[in-house]
């Protein structure tokens, strides 16, 4: 009885989480495996997916082409989901394990970035979430104009910030039931999509860029999740296997991901879709048009829950000497700035995707050195030792881990000569035939981690 009343005074449904990136005690953790379908199938219920399927046809793709690639992308959800067991064996944050691959100093920069790129994609949600609210509450009669949109703006940031605010039991709680709404809505909207694809294939045979640049369009999102699955496995059991987490949050990622990337596929082939909620709506019968600008404003806001969530995390990271529910009015304001700027400045929505998609230049090298690392520890970590600053094992050289930072700069080397983005054209681009290969840094960042230190390879630490 005494572990049930801990539990809820830490982790209950609408009250605040008191934990942050302290680890969780074994006396409190709870749930099960499952729960990890739920937050990756809702969070992953975002109409942003559509839109990528739709850029695949854009690059060249046909109906089955891009199809393909939605699939093969959606296959990254399993060394996602994986990395999850790392939270489940320590009790705290992705950002905190990572100093096991990089030092604690040398984790700093990353924690920067992520939190840069969390709050970046939050804002992103946030506008087309604000934007489909807009258009929605002028269908229905409520007028229009900057009166309108500021109250759709507030709206759309109260219901992010809330939950978000509660915490990982509320977080988790929202994700489901909302996931159960925005499936069944998706669902209709697949019925109506899927049944005119041109399925027919294009006179001209797509080129290798065309290839390299869906891939890595699709394979973005799933990537920008490496920094915080274990955000929300760090609760769960210790006895919790890898086996059940990595199957179920990967499940729960590549369904979503999967059919709404397949629907923005099939109405690319039928429509215009530069604009692309414009685009699907005139898909789609009148009287289902309300409800589906409700379902790209719901997978906005579910989607910008747990990014908002994990910058409150990534703040203690950083230093922030507040709880973590203190921590995320920070990332909620600064959401805030960025979304007015983003709904009243016309080109800033477009300079900050921009600014994003050249970030993965850091992400993919991050995320191969941090697996690789995991693999090679057996994901088995001296949890104390994350923690204790220059007095623990992960403080290696004046806090910098020199294996971790060499194979992290190796890639993003690589990452910079093949990346092919509005802001930046790596000299290799246009020898290999405008293939843009960025994602693949994070291979040669594993591998060349995995030389560095596969001698000394660090010794597992025994589970507690």
């Amino acid at each position: 009885m005494a572990q049930q009343e801990t539990t809820a005074d830490v982790d209950e449904v609408f009250r605040v989480e008191t934990h942050g990136i302290d680890p969780i005690p074994d006396e409190e953790r709870h749930g099960s495996a499952k729960d990890l379908f739920w937050l990756w199938f809702g969070s992953n219920l975002t109409f942003t997916y559509v839109i990528n399927g739709s850029l695949a046809v854009a690059f060249g793709l046909s109906f089955w082409q891009a199809t393909a690639v939605v699939v093969l992308s959606g296959l990254s959800f399993f060394a996602v989901s994986a990395a999850g067991l790392s939270g489940i064996r320590t009790g705290t944050a992705t950002l905190v394990i990572s100093r096991a691959a990089f030092g604690v100093r040398g984790n700093f920069p990353a924690g920067v970035l992520n939190w840069v790129v969390s709050i970046g994609y939050t804002i992103v949600n946030t506008v087309v979430g604000t934007l489909a609210l807009e258009v929605f509450l002028a269908e229905i009669g409520l007028g229009s104009g900057s009166a309108v949109r500021a109250l759709s703006l507030a709206v759309t940031l109260a219901l992010t910030f809330a939950v978000a605010m509660w915490g990982h039991a509320t977080v988790q709680f929202a994700e489901r039931w909302m996931a159960y709404v925005l499936a069944a809505g998706f669902g209709v909207l697949l019925v109506f999509v899927l049944p005119g694809a041109d399925t027919s294939v294009p006179a001209a045979a797509p080129g290798l860029s065309g290839w390299s640049l869906a891939f890595v369009v699709m394979l973005a999102g799933p990537f920008s999740y490496l920094p915080m699955p274990a955000d929300y496995t760090r609760y769960l059991p210790r006895t919790t296997s890898l086996k059940s987490i990595t199957w179920t949050g990967a499940l729960g990622g590549f369904v979503s991901s999967v059919a709404l990337g397949v629907a923005g596929v099939a109405a690319a082939t039928q429509t215009d879709m530069t604009d692309a909620v414009a685009g699907a709506e005139g898909l789609l019968p009148g009287w289902f048009r309300p409800l589906f600008l409700a379902l790209v404003l719901g997978g906005s806001v579910t989607n910008s829950i747990i990014t908002l969530y994990s910058s409150s995390l990534n703040l203690q990271v950083l230093g922030i000497p507040w709880s973590r529910s203190r921590a995320i009015v920070i990332s909620a304001a600064v959401t805030a700035a960025g979304s007015l700027a983003a709904l009243f400045l016309t080109d800033f929505t477009t300079s900050l995707l921009s600014f994003l998609s050249l970030l993965i230049i850091v992400f993919a090298p991050w995320g191969g050195v941090f697996l690789a690392d995991m693999l090679l520890r057996r994901c088995r970590y001296d949890a104390d030792a994350l923690h204790a600053g220059s007095a623990g094992a992960y403080w290696y050289r004046a806090g910098y881990h020199p294996a971790g930072l060499a194979a992290l700069l190796a890639g993003m080397a690589f990452a910079a000569l093949t990346c092919d983005s509005e802001l930046w054209t790596g000299p290799l681009v246009a020898p290999l035939g405008g293939a843009d290969l960025t994602l693949l840094g994070s291979v040669v960042s594993g591998l060349t981690y995995w030389a560095l230190v596969r001698r000394g390879a660090p010794a597992p630490v025994p589970s507690a």
